[in-house]
């Protein structure tokens, strides 16, 4: 199951920042959420993508010809650590994983949920994503590139592991 959510990671593009204290991570969180909620209100958000556009992005995201800086401003906050979209995709191409993107929905506040399936060993397993507009464009969430590398174990600056509980 771990390596399952290391190669979604990978085939998600996965990267996230932090910050060193809880009061930081809750003031970015809110400055990320007025964000997009000021970008809904005066109707800036940029066209919701089809299944095929995210999957799409997902190719570009494993083509090893593509400069990493595309790469990088897919998912929020992944200029912390831009090499873990990187190292995740390879994982995911040694591992023979494959996720799909089967439908998207537009929640209406400038944030999308996109149902997919990766494929590992012939075994499909359901997995949800979350995407934001940001600059323009829609990005992996944080939240969820931080799940997920977290669960998969990955070490890396943008996601630190997960304090353990008291």
């Amino acid at each position: 199951m771990v390596a399952g959510f290391a190669l979604a990671a990978a085939m998600a593009m996965t990267a996230c920042s932090s910050s060193d204290s809880s009061s930081s991570d809750a003031t970015t969180t809110t400055a990320a959420v007025t964000t997009t909620e000021e970008a809904a209100a005066t109707g800036d958000l940029p066209p919701v993508p089809t299944a095929a556009d995210l999957n799409a992005e997902l190719s570009r995201g494993f083509d090893p010809n593509v400069p990493l800086d595309e790469k990088v401003r897919l998912v929020q906050g992944a200029e912390i650590d831009p090499d873990l979209i990187n190292k995740v995709a390879e994982a995911a191409r040694v591992n023979n994983a494959v996720v799909t993107v089967d439908n998207v929905t537009d929640l209406g506040n400038g944030t999308l949920s996109a149902n997919a399936t990766m494929t590992i060993n012939d075994q499909p397993n359901p997995l949800v994503f979350t995407f934001i507009a940001e600059d323009g464009i829609w990005k992996l969430s944080q939240q969820d590139a931080c799940n997920i590398v977290n669960l998969a174990q990955i070490q890396s600056p943008a996601c630190p592991a997960a304090a353990p509980a008291s």
